[in-house]
């Protein structure tokens, strides 16, 4: 499974992507902007967005490309790492091995 995480804090790009691995699923996170997200963002099983931390010009991208390819987006306030390993638990995906 792969997951696409926009926004978040771009320190934390490195956890985020542990994170998934550990749920089974690749990521990819752009926690800022840099050019026309919709053409980067691919084909993904899920959209995450922090959407504290994340630009209305971002999210209008992201929230394009998801319905052009009908992929579910989660918007989530906290773009902390009990948020995410919660959100991945609450879509079925269960660590495979301890953090």
């Amino acid at each position: 499974m792969s997951v696409v995480i926009i926004g978040g804090n771009e320190r934390m790009s490195r956890q985020y992507e542990e994170i998934c691995t550990a749920h089974g699923c690749q990521a990819k996170v752009f926690p800022k902007e840099t050019g026309p997200i919709e053409k980067k963002i691919g084909s993904p099983d899920f959209i995450i967005l922090f959407t504290r931390t994340v630009s209305h010009k971002m999210v209008n991208g992201a929230l394009k490309a998801a319905k052009k390819n009908d992929i579910p987006v989660a918007r989530v306030q906290s773009s902390s790492v009990s948020a995410l390993r919660a959100l991945l638990g609450t879509h079925g995906m269960k660590p495979i091995q301890k953090i």
